[in-house]
């Protein structure tokens, strides 16, 4: 096979990688929609668009160095910018402030300072190939700390025999966007872009098994056992948990009263507990689904350690 034979299949395997990965890190938009359209963020967790953001960042500064990578640096390139739109429309509505705090520190720890240093302390490495070299293996270290996340969740699926939070298409079209990327470093003898992608390869078929074995086995959350529910709220008392077409669960709390609350409480009309049933009922059905939320950021997360 000639290396014209080799460029072009290296250059179908990229631009389809690329097509992939851009679809993946469209993922998160309903729950974004979701965010503006309700002016809130209400406590999503805005740690994986700040790891997609500095993998998408290391990622291009290492395709600059490398030169002649032209599909890295387009899809990083958009990457980033898809990555900081999603952060500033987070950072704008995130609720509860400390959330914002949170994530202002988070990045400026990480996306700043972290991306700083690795630039600053690489760069004044005189050798361009030894500069090269350590920037593919931190970004390689870093592939590998990311992959290794989701092992807690798969664990969990195990343990519960649910695949409520996992997307079977979405695991594939990670699947998918490893496997490109792998022949794609492949292809252009490039170990730190191939390597990282095995890990991905390995980890998108685990799941889809996993989704194919226990998917009869799911359940539509009918909810947690009364037990589990006693144990993580030791001071509460044992209610109904209403659950709306939307999978959200909803738990009523009941904290000890003070002396003579009981009195207090006692005077309430039906009315009234009706009244909060319905305004509780009217919230849950404004939310979006959880398993969308879910498995959206968690394949966002593995997208970005496969390229």
């Amino acid at each position: 096979m000639g290396a014209l034979d080799l460029d072009l299949m290296a250059s179908v395997f990229g631009i389809m990688g690329t097509i992939v990965a851009f679809l993946v890190y469209l993922a998160p938009l309903p729950t974004f929609y979701w965010i503006f359209k309700k002016k809130s963020t209400q406590g999503f967790p805005s740690i994986p668009y700040s790891v997609a953001l500095f993998s998408a960042m290391l990622t291009l500064y290492y395709a600059f160095l490398k030169t002649n990578c032209m599909m890295l640096v387009a899809i990083n390139s958009i990457g980033c910018f898809i990555e900081t739109v999603y952060l500033v429309t987070f950072m704008i509505y995130a609720t509860p402030k400390s959330s914002r705090i949170f994530t202002t520190k988070l990045l400026i720890l990480f996306n700043i300072l972290g991306y700083g240093t690795i630039v600053l302390s690489t760069i004044l490495v005189p050798n361009a190939l030894l500069r090269l070299k350590i920037v593919g293996w931190i970004t390689i270290v870093f592939s590998v700390c990311v992959f290794a996340a989701p092992l807690t969740i798969m664990r969990q699926v195990i343990r519960t025999k649910s695949v409520e939070y996992m997307s079977f298409p979405l695991s594939l079209s990670l699947t998918l966007c490893a496997i490109m990327w792998f022949f794609y470093g492949l292809l252009i003898r490039d170990l730190f872009i191939a390597a990282p992608n095995v890990l991905g390869f390995a980890f998108g078929i685990v799941q889809m098994i996993m989704i194919l074995v226990y998917r009869k086995k799911t359940t539509k959350i009918g909810f947690l056992p009364e037990q589990s529910l006693s144990d993580q709220m030791p001071i509460t008392t044992r209610v109904p948990a209403p659950a709306n077409d939307n999978m959200t669960l909803a738990i009523v709390i009941s904290t000890p009263t003070k002396p003579g609350d009981a009195k207090k409480g006692s005077d309430e009309s039906d009315d009234d507990v009706n009244d909060d049933d319905y305004d509780l009922q009217k919230q849950l059905d404004g939310l979006p689904k959880g398993k969308a939320i879910v498995a959206s950021a968690f394949g966002l997360i593995l997208r970005r350690a496969s390229i």
